[in-house]
C-alpha cells in the first residue's frame, strides 16, 4: 500500500514496537473501548498485546459467532463501530456469518482476523483460509496487511470506511509475521482513500421537484428505513412529518425513528406489519421513501406494491435507487441534509402543505379497526404475544432495549412492544440469523450498562448460541432472557401449515415427536432450560400460568444478575397479519377465522378474513 505523508508532527515512539502493540495503540487512537475477541494460534500475539492496554476492555465470548454478534449489538445500539477479533481458519469462518449479517443490515463493524505467516499463505497451511477472498462479497472492504508499517494507516481507513456513507463491515486480515515485526510506527500516517467521496447532497433542483410532488399529494406516506437511524436523522424526519402532517410507516430496521403512537403514524409495515401501515402504503398516491432499500419483505410482489403512488426515494447509496422498485424521483443524498432542505422549503412558504384531512380520517378508521399493540385472542394457556405485552406493560416509562433471536418471536416482539425511540429494537433483519439474540444482548449491555437489556428469544434460536450464557457470568453482564418455549421451530412450522397442510418435517424440538412438550405436558419439555441456566450461574424460573406471568416478569427485571425467564407457550399460534408470498397488501390476512387455533391455513373449512375491501 502506498502510504500518504504525515500532515502533523510525527508521534513516533523512540523505541521499536511489535506489530500487535501497534494495532492496539491504533484502536486506542480510534476511541475503541471494547473488543470482543476469541483467541487462537494466529491471533495469540494480538491478545497478548491487549493485556498491556489500560483503555480497551477485551471480552471473551464462547464462540466466534457470539463474538461478531456482540460487536453488532454494541454497534447497533450506539451507532459506533463495533470491533471483534478472531484467529485464522475456522475462527474466521465462524465469524463470516456475522460479517454477512452486518453487511445486510448496514452495521459499522471492524473484524480483525489473524492469518498464517505470509510464507505459508497459499500452501494449505494449518488453519489457513483465504479470509480476504471469502469475505469480499459481504464487506465494504477487505484488507490483507502485507507490511506492518501500514497498520496505522489501514486502521484509520477501516474505521472511515465502516462509518462513511452507507455503513458496513470491514475485515482486516493480519498475518502472524506482521503481528510480530518490530518497527517504529508512524501514527500520523493519513488515510489514502480516493474512492471514498464526500457524502452526496441533495440539490436545490431535487428539493424543488420533491416539494412540488408533496404539495400536490392527497394520500402521502413517508416510508422510513434503517438509514434514518444510521444517519441520526430521526429528529428531522419527525419534524418534517409533523410540519406536513404526513403519516410515517417504518421498516423493522427503522422502528423507533418516529413515535408510532402519534395518531397519524402507522408503526411498521411489510409481511407481518400493521394493517393500517400496509393499507396506507397500498392506497397512497405519493410514497416518500427515506433511508431504505425496498426489501422483498416490504414490497411483496413488486408489481402490486403501491400501484397508485408516485415514489420519491432519498438514499445515500446510489446503487439502491431503481434497483428493486422503479421510482419517480431518485435523490442521492445524505439523508439529514435532504430532510433539512425539505423542511426549510416548506417553512419558507414557497410550497403549499398537502391537504390530507380526508386521508388521515381514513387512516384513523383503519387503525381503529385493527389497532396495535395487537391483542391476541385469548387461549387456554399462555401465548408469546401476551408474554411480550406483559413485559411492555411492566416497563412503560422506562428506557429498555430489546434484542431478539429469529423466528415468530422476532415478529411478535414489535407487534406487542411499542418502540418509540431509535436503537431500542435490535434484531437480525436482512439476514435473519438465528442465534443472534443472546450475544447481541451482551454487546448492547456492555455499551449501555445503565439500561435494562432483554433478549426475547425462541427455543430454536436460543440454542444456537446458548454457550454465551457463560460469557454473561464471567464478564458480569446482567442481561435478561425471556425465552418463548413452544418446542417447535415456530416460523417454519407456520409455513408448513400454510404450504403443506400442517405436515411436520423436522420442526419439532421435543425429544419425542410423538410426545411433544407444552403447557399441558410439562414432563416432556426438552431440554431443561432453567437447569442449564442455573448450571451456567444464571438465575432462572419457568412460568406456565397466566396469573403468574406479571410477577415473574417483575422478578426478572429486578434481579441484578443474568436471568432466564422461560415461558411455556402454545405452539400452534401464527404470526398475523401476514402477507403471503406472491401477494400484496391487498391480500393481507389479519385473522385466520372463527376457530380457536390456526393449525392449517390450507384447511378449506377455515374462513380466512383478509384486508380486502
Amino acid at each position: 500500500m502506498k502510504a500518504s505523508k504525515s500532515t502533523s508532527a510525527n508521534r513516533r515512539p523512540k523505541e521499536p514496537m511489535k506489530g500487535a502493540d501497534v494495532l492496539v495503540k491504533c484502536l486506542e487512537n480510534q476511541g475503541v473501548d471494547t473488543v470482543f475477541a476469541y483467541p487462537g494460534g494466529q491471533s495469540i500475539d494480538l491478545h497478548n498485546a491487549f493485556t498491556r492496554s489500560k483503555k480497551i476492555r477485551v471480552i471473551l465470548p464462547r464462540h466466534e459467532q457470539g463474538c461478531g454478534f456482540m460487536a453488532q449489538g454494541y454497534a447497533r445500539s450506539t451507532g459506533k463501530v463495533g470491533v471483534c477479533m478472531v484467529t485464522s481458519g475456522p475462527g474466521a469462518m465462524n465469524l463470516l456469518t456475522t460479517i454477512a449479517d452486518a453487511f445486510m443490515d448496514s452495521i459499522p463493524m471492524v473484524a480483525i482476523t489473524g492469518q498464517v505467516f505470509q510464507t505459508l499463505i497459499g500452501k494449505n497451511a494449518f488453519q489457513e483460509t483465504d479470509v480476504f477472498g471469502m469475505t469480499l462479497p459481504v464487506v465494504k472492504h477487505s484488507y490483507l496487511v502485507l507490511h506492518a508499517e501500514d497498520l496505522p494507516q489501514i486502521i484509520k481507513e477501516a474505521f472511515i470506511i465502516a462509518k462513511s456513507g452507507r455503513p458496513g463491515p470491514v475485515v482486516i486480515d493480519i498475518p502472524k509475521d506482521v503481528q510480530q515485526k518490530m518497527f517504529i510506527p508512524d501514527f500520523d500516517l493519513q488515510p489514502d482513500l480516493p474512492g471514498v467521496k464526500k457524502s452526496p447532497l441533495a440539490s436545490d433542483d431535487d428539493i424543488q421537484k420533491a416539494a412540488m410532488m408533496i404539495a400536490a399529494a392527497k394520500r402521502p406516506v413517508i416510508y422510513a428505513g434503517g438509514g434514518v437511524i444510521n444517519a441520526e436523522a430521526s429528529d428531522k424526519l419527525d419534524e418534517l412529518s409533523k410540519l406536513l402532517n404526513i403519516p410515517v410507516a417504518t421498516t423493522l430496521m427503522g422502528i423507533g425513528a418516529v413515535n408510532p403512537l402519534e395518531d397519524k403514524n402507522l408503526y411498521w409495515f411489510g409481511m407481518h406489519g400493521t394493517f393500517a401501515g400496509n393499507r396506507a402504503v397500498l392506497e397512497s398516491d405519493l410514497l416518500i421513501a427515506v433511508g431504505t432499500r425496498f426489501s422483498d419483505r416490504i414490497t411483496g410482489v413488486v408489481s402490486k406494491f403501491a400501484p397508485h403512488a408516485k415514489i420519491i426515494h432519498i438514499d445515500i447509496d446510489l446503487a439502491e435507487q431503481n434497483k428493486n422498485v422503479k421510482v419517480t424521483l431518485a435523490i442521492n443524498s445524505e439523508l439529514k441534509h435532504a430532510l433539512e432542505k425539505l423542511i426549510s422549503a416548506f417553512k419558507s412558504g414557497k410550497y403549499a402543505k398537502p391537504e390530507v384531512s380526508n386521508w388521515l380520517s381514513q387512516i384513523k378508521e383503519w387503525k381503529s379497526k385493527y389497532p396495535f399493540p395487537f391483542a391476541s385472542h385469548r387461549r387456554k394457556n399462555l401465548t408469546a404475544q401476551e408474554t411480550i405485552s406483559t413485559l411492555y406493560n411492566e416497563t412503560r416509562g422506562k428506557d429498555i432495549i430489546l434484542t431478539t433471536g429469529v423466528g415468530q418471536h422476532q415478529m411478535w416482539t414489535p407487534q406487542n412492544f411499542i418502540f418509540s425511540k431509535p436503537r431500542r429494537f435490535i434484531s437480525s433483519l436482512g439476514s435473519g440469523t438465528m442465534g443472534f439474540g443472546l450475544p447481541a444482548a451482551l454487546g448492547v449491555k456492555v455499551a449501555n450498562p445503565k439500561i435494562d437489556v432483554v433478549d426475547i428469544d425462541g427455543d430454536g434460536s436460543f440454542q444456537m448460541n446458548i454457550q454465551e450464557m457463560a460469557t454473561a457470568v464471567a464478564e458480569k453482564i446482567p442481561v435478561k432472557v425471556m425465552l418463548m418455549n413452544n418446542q417447535f421451530l415456530g416460523m417454519v412450522m407456520q409455513w408448513e401449515d400454510f404450504l403443506f397442510k400442517g405436515k411436520r418435517a423436522n420442526t419439532v424440538l421435543s425429544i419425542d415427536p410423538e410426545n411433544i412438550g407444552g403447557p399441558e405436558n410439562l414432563s416432556a419439555i426438552y431440554p431443561d432450560y432453567c437447569g442449564i441456566a442455573k448450571a451456567y450461574g444464571w438465575e432462572a424460573e419457568r412460568v406456565c400460568k397466566r396469573e403468574d406471568l406479571a410477577a415473574a416478569v417483575r422478578r426478572m427485571l429486578k434481579s441484578p444478575k443474568p436471568y432466564l425467564l422461560e415461558a411455556i407457550i402454545e405452539h400452534d399460534e401464527h404470526v398475523l397479519p401476514f402477507i403471503p408470498p406472491g401477494k400484496s397488501a391487498q391480500e393481507i390476512i389479519v385473522d385466520c377465522g372463527e376457530c380457536e387455533t390456526c393449525k392449517s391455513c390450507n384447511n378449506p373449512n377455515k374462513k380466512r378474513k383478509t384486508g380486502k375491501k
